[in-house]
């Protein structure tokens, strides 16, 4: 069986690590260069670094901090922030990473997805969805959660797979920094539509939030997580000694 994997996520604004509640009040954390190299020896399975303002700011991505930080890590990275052209895709990957993350980019542009893949493969391509109930209705936003596209999320991912998409982060605004579980119900939604790795981001606060993630929505891939492991609160080794004992995969 797969193991099931944990990804820290570095939220980066002004060269910063930042971590709010529902993508609001953002508190300033820690280096992500220092934060990069710790959680490579902390048992991470991979690392995400977002640009998160990058978009909204209308620039592209600060690459002398991503070099400096990829420097650190020697498990898979995943880079997103202002990613727009295939060009940024090529910028980010000579930076160092592993895997793209487009988002925003994906929505002005949505040939990107088609086109990166070709040229680098559908493995490299991550499809990250800002995802807000609006009407009982799951909604795509874009710009860091700031603006309301209209476009039904599900229907979203799933062109976006069949674009070339290997894998989506399904970011969940309701339940961004509240730490009170993963959206379970906008997960399940999400995997029972498509066939490539799903990675559930937002909400976490404890281990049996993990737990109660890989056990009801068992296709997901990976949980995401960033304010319960910037701040202590959980250590990985910890979290990867519960799952175990609750006899859930994943890689010691």
């Amino acid at each position: 069986m797969i193991s099931k994997r944990i990804i820290p996520c570095l939220d980066v604004r002004d060269g910063r690590v930042v971590k709010g509640v529902n993508f609001q009040g953002l508190n300033d954390v820690a280096s992500p260069v220092d934060l990069a190299e710790f959680y490579t020896k902390a048992g991470a399975d991979e690392l995400v670094f977002y640009d998160i303002t990058a978009s909204s700011d209308g620039r592209k991505i600060f690459t002398d901090i991503l070099r400096e930080t990829a420097s650190k890590v020697f498990i898979p990275l995943t880079v997103g922030g202002g990613i727009g052209s295939v060009e940024d895709f090529d910028r980010v990957l000579k930076c160092g990473a592993d895997k793209v993350s487009v988002n925003s980019g994906a929505i002005k542009n949505p040939g990107i997805i088609k086109e990166a893949a070709k040229l680098y493969g559908d493995q490299c391509i991550v499809l990250s969805v800002d995802i807000k109930r609006v009407d009982g209705k799951f909604t795509v936003f874009a710009r860091g959660g700031r603006d309301n596209t209209g476009i039904e999320a599900v229907s979203w991912i799933k062109r976006c797979v069949a674009d070339g998409a290997g894998e989506v982060v399904v970011n969940s605004i309701d339940t961004d920094g509240v730490k009170n579980g993963f959206d379970l119900e906008m997960l399940d939604a999400v995997c029972n539509a498509v066939n490539v790795p799903v990675i559930a981001s937002g909400g976490a606060g404890c281990a049996k939030d993990f737990v109660e993630l890989f056990n009801k929505v068992p296709t997901v891939s990976a949980g995401l997580a960033a304010s319960i492991f910037h701040f202590g609160e959980l250590s990985i080794s910890d979290l990867k000694k519960v799952m175990k004992e609750n006899g859930i995969p994943v890689r010691i």
